[in-house]
């Protein structure tokens, strides 16, 4: 992408690929078996998306900002707190009645998650991070998704440090589940 903005830009976009996803989730017939693969592909795309924040968005908040290690705990309290909805939520079959108010629960999270990162830390970390650091994050990002973990874990690390020893060892590992599996497939 190669914008001002970098991983700023490749986050915002990632978050409109998440909110699509959770309308095709609305627009699903309840209780379908449509309706449980595309919460699994949700669930791909959060842990992918929060292993990427973990690694490159939260470091950067802690270095940049004045009060950017109380926001980074925040969002590592954050994707752990999804990702154990998440978990239960995968558990659950799409007509059992607890299915709906979990759904209800992710998605009211990931919707706080996008508005606080896209109105609030967003913009404070353009303001003050150097454009060539906001792109050299950009490149990293992107090179790093594609191998980042794809299930949630009660349990996931809260750290950055933690997520880069185990990110190289869960991301293959669960997509070779995912393929067996074929989970998240239509």
């Amino acid at each position: 992408m190669g914008s001002r903005s970098g991983i700023i830009e490749v986050l915002t976009a990632d978050h409109r690929r998440i909110q699509r996803l959770v309308d095709r989730i609305r627009c699903s017939p309840p209780g379908g078996g449509r309706r449980k693969t595309l919460v699994e592909e949700l669930g791909t795309r959060l842990v992918r998306h929060f292993a990427v924040e973990r690694e490159y968005l939260c470091p950067a908040l802690r270095r940049y900002l004045p009060d950017g290690g109380t926001h980074a705990e925040g969002r590592l309290a954050e994707y752990r707190e999804i990702e154990a909805l998440l978990i239960l939520l995968e558990a659950r079959e799409p007509d059992d009645e607890r299915f709906g108010d979990l759904l209800v629960s992710v998605v009211a999270r990931v919707t706080e998650h996008v508005v606080v990162e896209e109105q609030l830390l967003f913009p404070r970390l353009q303001g003050v991070c150097p454009a060539d650091v906001l792109q050299e994050l950009e490149s990293k990002a992107c090179g790093a998704e594609p191998s980042a973990p794809t299930r949630p874990r009660a349990g996931a690390p809260g750290s950055a440090p933690t997520g880069r020893t185990a990110a190289p060892v869960r991301g293959p590992w669960d997509h070779l589940r995912d393929a067996v599996s074929r989970r998240g497939r239509h």
